[in-house]
């Protein structure tokens, strides 16, 4: 499933971690896990729990968590989240659901036992009618427990309860997972990291202003810091949505900036045909292709030779990319 016929507008609810389920999303029917990455995998769940609403006449939603258990559990251990919150609330809109109920990970439910998370949280606290889960979904105190352990606490409470299979991308034998799309992207293989998504990957956030290097070289760029991310260093070609309907493609740079500084890692992109201030506004940066690694040039002007190169080489890519966008 990609981006289609089922994004089409619906009312869609977000209920925030401090926020009580609303009436509209009481009765839901939720597929539940982290979801880091929404990729083709939690997108077999998406399928399975609109289908399982729309038997039942129930809400279809999804049930996250925030922070990420294993941020929770290892909050000085780095970690490379593939979608923060207002990534997920983006793909997740665009999927034909009714809603998102974001559950906060505390001490609380990290010691809730398997037959009281069910029981409690999810039939008493959120009032859901049933679940759909991956077939590696654990739970509870020490995760406990099991999918096979969660569908018979769930026949018990009255709740249906849907286990689905592992996906795997074309004849490959290995599911689809968050941490493949790491080591894709960590390898600069945005291409298969896209592939096992199933639409462009994005990163969001704020323009910083930097040290102006790019405008005196002729590149102007907009700069963005990404926390913890996993990506290859390297000059990449990117498609940037500024704001609703504005799209703009671009080359892109993430790395160090070898040839002036050896700095902390940024993202630096620039924009083909434009020209304004973006600082201080929030954009959106989709990934096509890797063009090549970071390197360390003898001169400005050898690095702007280059950059000239790297640019039409990006707009090649970008003339040729058919990958979905969840940002359209």
């Amino acid at each position: 499933m990609v981006p289609g016929d089922e994004t089409a507008a619906r009312p869609f609810t977000i209920c925030g971690a401090d926020m009580p389920v609303p009436p509209v999303l009481r009765g839901a029917i939720a597929a539940i896990g982290n979801f880091d990455g929404v990729h083709l995998g939690h997108r077999r769940l998406v399928e399975r729990v609109r289908d399982a609403a729309r038997e039942a006449g129930r809400p279809a939603v999804i049930l996250t968590f925030e922070p990420h258990p294993r941020a929770y559990f290892m909050p000085d251990a780095p970690m490379f989240r593939l979608t923060g919150p207002a990534a997920k609330e983006i793909v997740f809109n665009r999927l034909g659901l009714d809603g998102l109920i974001v559950r906060r990970f505390d001490s609380a439910l990290a010691e809730t036992g398997a037959g009281a998370f069910v029981r409690d949280f999810l039939k008493a606290s959120l009032g859901l009618s049933g679940v759909v889960v991956g077939h590696d979904f654990h739970f509870g105190r020490g995760r406990e427990g099991t999918p096979a352990i969660l569908a018979e606490l769930c026949r018990g409470s009255g709740m249906s309860c849907r286990i689905v299979a592992p996906v795997a991308l074309g004849d490959e034998t290995r599911p689809v997972s968050s941490s493949a799309i790491r080591e894709a992207l960590a390898a600069g293989d945005v291409v298969r990291a896209n592939a096992l998504l199933g639409y462009r990957w994005f990163v969001l956030g704020p323009v910083r202003h930097g040290d102006k290097r790019g405008r005196e070289l002729g590149f102007p760029t907009a700069n963005m810091r990404l926390p913890d991310c996993g990506l290859a260093h390297g000059i990449y070609a990117v498609r940037v949505r500024l704001g609703p309907g504005r799209f703009r493609d671009g080359v892109a740079s993430y790395g160090r900036r070898p040839t002036f500084d050896d700095g902390a890692p940024l993202l630096e992109t620039y924009l083909f045909d434009f020209s304004g201030d973006l600082y201080g506004q929030e954009i959106a940066v989709e990934f096509i292709g890797f063009i090549r690694g970071e390197e360390r040039f003898a001169s400005a002007d050898a690095l702007v030779e280059r950059m000239h190169v790297d640019a039409d080489a990006a707009r090649a890519m970008l003339a040729r990319d058919e990958t979905p966008s969840m940002l359209i």
